[in-house]
């Protein structure tokens, strides 16, 4: 079978050509760290980009799950990886932005870090379990008051924007909940799936198959407006919480100090995969936006989040870890 590559795909080929006579790129397996567990929204984003990337360069991607720490030690993993374009992390909205203002410490710095592209952006939905008694905000609202201490809310880890949010909603709404962290947001979703969990707001993505199936409950959204997966559920601003707006992403970095040429041909080659017909859509159909900005406008991005997400941390008066 002969294979053919798009035109958006030669750009790694034409950094070849412009170092001519030195090692040719890419010419071993890629790996793609993981900081979280299988199954999700980190982990479905990682695989999709992974499989393509595999197909256009004809090297094997290796995705590798380090869950753990919120997403830190997928982090460390990468800060100790050589920066030669061949190890990747999917970064998000947690151990990239939400951390730098909620932990006293970390094992990095942004300097540590070299962005690629935004993958992909999603909104985060409220779920909760079906015996759950509330089909509204309104009502999960008074719920919880009337049982302060009592109801639970899931995570994918203390300060993931899973985390952020359900502590945004204990601080918007006055209640008392218990947080439950996971190691990512599959585990934490299945436990609300069993019933051992009373609520979650989790990334649209890896509750979006429990919500079609009946197996949770959708409330409400935390984007600007109401998403095409879920035409029925109103936005946070519509169910009466004003302030509300949460928009988790993902993308793909690097340990700083990998060579410029490499970042822009990986940025070439991931930009194109995220605007091919297929992928667009398999993004959309979790609820997703597919990036592709440029090395320069993740960073932009990540910084700005780093210092919304510090004031949010403040503003919730949440003790640091």
């Amino acid at each position: 079978m002969r294979f053919f590559l798009p035109r958006w795909a030669l750009g790694v080929l034409v950094w070849v050509a412009a170092t001519a006579g030195a090692q040719t790129f890419p010419s071993k397996p890629f790996k793609i760290i993981v900081p979280a567990a299988p199954g999700g929204t980190t982990d479905i984003a990682s695989r999709l980009v992974g499989k393509r990337l595999s197909d256009l360069t004809g090297q094997p991607v290796v995705v590798e799950n380090r869950a753990g720490g919120a997403g830190i030690i997928g982090m460390q993993a990468l800060k100790q990886a050589a920066p030669d374009g061949y190890t990747l992390v999917m970064g998000n909205i947690g151990p990239n932005a939400i951390h730098y203002g909620l932990y006293k410490q970390l094992p990095y710095k942004p300097e540590d870090f070299a962005p690629i592209t935004l993958v992909v952006s999603v909104p985060n939905v409220l779920v909760v379990h079906p015996s759950v008694p509330a089909r509204s905000v309104a009502e999960l609202v008074a719920l919880a008051k009337a049982q302060p201490g009592k109801l639970s809310f899931g995570s994918s880890g203390t300060g993931q924007s899973v985390h952020m949010s359900g502590e945004l909603f204990k601080t918007r709404t006055g209640t008392d909940l218990i947080h439950v962290p996971y190691k990512g947001a599959a585990p934490a979703a299945a436990d609300l799936v069993a019933g051992q969990l009373t609520m979650m707001i989790d990334n649209l993505p890896s509750s979006l198959p429990h919500i079609q199936a009946g197996k949770l409950r959708a409330l409400a959204v935390t984007s600007r407006e109401r998403v095409p997966e879920l035409p029925d559920v109103p936005t946070m601003k519509e169910a009466g919480l004003d302030d509300f707006q949460v928009t988790a992403w993902f993308g793909l970095m690097a340990p700083a100090g990998t060579p410029a040429p490499v970042i822009d041909a990986l940025h070439h080659s991931v930009s194109g995969i995220l605007a091919e017909p297929e992928v667009v859509k398999r993004l959309a159909d979790l609820g997703g936006r597919p990036g592709g900005n440029s090395p320069s406008q993740f960073a932009d991005l990540i910084r700005e989040e780093r210092l919304r997400w510090a004031e949010v941390v403040r503003s919730t008066g949440l003790p640091l870890q």
